[in-house]
């Protein structure tokens, strides 16, 4: 893989930055945007970035850190998920406890934004609560966001809980957006300075990037990653006229900020440090690129992977008509085609010539579907793998892979029969499924049990490593569970927007 970016550089640019910033105030109340650890999209987008880097950053300064994670309350409520990895939001905050805990960095308290007694909501505070982590309550901010007198008074910010907090930096973030970060940060802001304290706020949020040009491919795939939110990305027109200087941020950032400056120095006292939405930031990503192309054509396969992704959830469901043509906007805009990933059409030319031979047999009906997959490996070569009555398509191209990289001949089994019959008799006669293709994750299993007695099948399974940042391409939709093994192994999965066969509910197992 071509590296566009350099992590280290970036890590230590990144933390003289904020420790400049924190020389500023007594406290600094740190928003956190973006994903703290497993940022998918800042990997793909920037070969070389590490995907925890973030958190890296803030073990570097664990001595100087404490971490406040804010959950909106009608996110538990509606159970909504963490796209990536498949978990609802209160789960993946458990998640994010666990993980800052294992880098060291202190968790002070969790907090339920725009609370209102909401009973799910009430049911994850007793088991935070029961589990030893603090937890805080604020309640929807009277007079927000126009009424500043209000927002600003025992009435906004002061009914909310002071939280206690003891370090220089207190990193404020959230499982997803829409959490309540920069409210939380301000409520705090309000009672640090009723209690004479000079705090301060700033935000890092990597995307966009601020110092690389608007159309740059590299914050055309943030829009397209935030298509969901409507998110635009914009000349921050108050950084223009302060310094002369353009610089690029998104719609909300710009359009908030004048109500957010008055709303500082509302409860400062004091004219606002900040000139423009591009100050508050500390984000200084830009400055770790070092090879502009690179960067350029991985943001432009991030983009075509958005489209896919959304046109999956369009399909199912999950997005609207408008989100999914503003994805197709986003890909005219930049004059790409789905065919401009290089595993789509040998896997739709897989699936093509399945159902020739099918038609050529004669067995074949016109609504029949012919799942087909295609994954392409480090050094260009493209493998495809074909559903059937014994697995699924993405089960066997794993299998396929694996057999590559162990240079096994396509026509040695890995798995015997001996096991795999038996998982398909339980899973058809005891469990009673209709389908009794084995999944990936079933497969592996299998290949795993396989493995304990046949050396070949070891060597193969020690071959799933190297599958990680292969990109794979499937002609169907791919269950939820399909999917998390694809992600576990590393590979960058997309799919058609086409289900697998015409039933509403089985082909879901």
């Amino acid at each position: 893989m071509k590296i566009g970016f350099d992590h280290e550089k970036y890590l230590e640019e990144q933390s003289k930055y904020i420790l400049e910033r924190v020389n500023y105030y007594d406290k600094l109340y740190l928003e956190f945007g973006g994903k703290l650890l497993c940022d998918l999209h800042a990997k793909r987008v920037l070969p070389g970035f590490n995907e925890n880097a973030k958190i890296e950053l803030l073990h570097k300064l664990k001595e100087k850190v404490e971490v406040v994670i804010c959950v909106y309350a009608g996110d538990i409520e509606r159970n909504k998920m963490r796209g990536d990895f498949g978990i609802t939001y209160d789960m993946e905050t458990l998640r994010l406890i666990d993980d800052l805990r294992a880098y060291e960095l202190d968790v002070n308290s969790v907090v339920i934004t725009r609370f209102d007694g909401q009973p799910a909501t009430t049911v994850f505070i007793n088991k935070l609560q029961r589990r030893g982590i603090k937890v805080y309550t604020h309640s929807k901010t009277k007079g927000y966001p126009t009424d500043v007198d209000t927002i600003v008074s025992d009435e906004g910010y002061g009914k909310n809980p002071y939280i206690e907090t003891t370090k220089p930096i207190v990193v404020v973030t959230a499982p997803g957006p829409g959490s309540g970060k920069l409210a939380t940060c301000l409520s705090q802001l309000y009672h640090e300075h009723k209690r004479g304290k000079a705090a301060g706020y700033s935000k890092f949020e990597t995307f966009p990037v601020w110092n690389v040009p608007l159309k740059h491919p590299l914050n055309i795939a943030y829009e397209a990653a935030t298509v969901d939110l409507k998110d635009v990305n914009l000349i921050d027109s108050f950084h223009a006229e302060a310094y002369g200087k353009i610089a690029v941020n998104y719609n909300r950032d710009i359009e908030t900020f004048p109500v957010l400056r008055r709303i500082i120095e509302k409860i400062t006292g004091d004219e606002s440090v900040y000139q423009s939405p591009t100050d508050m930031g500390v984000n200084r990503v830009g400055f770790g690129i070092i090879d502009d192309e690179v960067i350029k054509e991985a943001s432009k396969q991030e983009i075509i992977r958005r489209y896919f992704k959304v046109g999956c959830e369009y399909k199912k469901g999950h997005e609207d008509k408008e989100t999914f043509d503003s994805s197709k906007l986003i890909m005219e805009e930049i004059k790409l085609k789905e065919e401009d990933r290089s595993v789509v059409i040998p896997a739709r030319e897989r699936s093509s010539r399945l159902k020739e031979e099918s038609n050529n047999n004669g067995d074949a009906n016109k609504s029949e579907i012919y799942p087909a997959m295609a994954i392409e490996f480090h050094d260009g070569t493209i493998l495809t793998g074909k559903g059937s009555d014994e697995m699924n398509a993405g089960a066997a191209l794993i299998l396929n892979a694996v057999k590559y990289f162990a240079n096994i001949s396509d026509e040695i089994h890995l798995i015997s029969p001996v096991i795999l019959e038996p998982i398909r008799s339980l899973k058809s006669k005891t469990l009673g499924n209709i389908n009794t293709a084995l999944n990936c994750e079933e497969v592996l299993i299998a290949l795993s049990i396989c493995a304990a007695t046949n050396p070949t099948a070891q060597v193969a399974m020690e071959k799933l490593a190297m599958l990680k940042g292969c990109q794979a391409h499937s002609t169907t939709i791919l269950s939820l569970n399909d999917e998390q093994i694809f992600r576990k192994l590393g590979i960058d999965i997309t799919a058609d927007a086409e289900y697998p066969t015409e039933s509403l509910y089985y082909m879901l197992l």
